[in-house]
């Protein structure tokens, strides 16, 4: 119970690594603030973390959205009077070239997965600053790092708020506010599905991927959820700036022999 009594949001908590990290979080002693802008699958992920006995609430919230930030972070505060810890996970995949990428994807993606975070970021951090100073925690991606082919607008949107974590880290210290990142690799969520099926056999390539992971296995929700919670914990009180690889070593190749 490492997180007892703290205040957190997650963004992106309906479905995937945010349900992970929530549900850590959650068993951890947190009291959760679920945002969303999935209504069906968030609530149902609300009454499934309260069936565990953890405090939670369901806000639904367009991260992209300024109105709706300050929206959700006022309803935080209004249910718990504080908050002590931002997860900044809420993103969506897209995978086009430059040449492919509309201006319409291409501020689709960076205002979800980097505009959001800086919204969440600034609403946030003043109730995290009353409170005495706690954590942000900003899911970032192997793609902060090194990059596949064909994917411009979500290899910039990560890479970004790599560089956004490093500059709030420094900016906001003196708080007594933490800010890193997590960079996912392969994680088995409802979005890593459609990636398989998208191939004739979905099965045959999800087995190649995982073959290709050093451990052999893909990651869960919960594997990015167990670092959220130790980043946001006194474990990590002398971590800020930085970028933790939960990515099964995909980083740590050179090449496959």
């Amino acid at each position: 119970m490492k997180l007892q009594n703290r205040v957190a949001i997650v963004t992106g908590a309906a479905m995937g690594i945010g349900q992970g990290i929530a549900s850590v979080l959650g068993r951890e002693g947190a009291r959760l603030v679920l945002a969303d802008v999935n209504v069906p699958e968030g609530l149902k992920t609300c009454g499934e973390l309260e069936k565990l006995g953890y405090e939670a609430f369901f806000v639904e919230c367009d991260v992209s959205k300024e109105d709706q930030v300050k929206a959700m972070v006022a309803a935080s505060v209004e249910r718990y009077a504080t908050i002590h810890i931002l997860v900044n996970n809420a993103g969506i995949g897209m995978y086009k070239t430059v040449l492919e990428t509309s201006s319409e994807d291409w501020d689709l993606c960076l205002g979800i997965n980097l505009k959001g975070a800086f919204l969440c970021s600034k609403y946030a951090i003043p109730h995290i600053r009353t409170a005495g100073g706690g954590s942000i925690i900003n899911i970032a991606s192997v793609h902060s790092h090194q990059n596949s082919s064909g994917s411009a607008p979500y290899a910039a949107s990560k890479g970004g708020l790599l560089a956004l974590t490093r500059q709030m880290a420094m900016d906001f210290g003196k708080d007594k506010i933490r800010v890193n990142a997590i960079c996912p690799g392969w994680t088995y969520t409802p979005n890593v599905q459609r990636i398989f099926d998208r191939y004739p056999d979905p099965i045959k390539f999800r087995k190649e991927v995982e073959q290709r992971q050093i451990l052999g296995r893909l990651g869960t929700p919960e594997d990015v959820g167990e670092a959220a919670a130790f980043l946001a914990s006194e474990e990590a009180s002398y971590i800020t700036g930085s970028s933790l690889m939960v990515d099964n070593g995909m980083t740590a190749q050179l090449e496959t022999w």
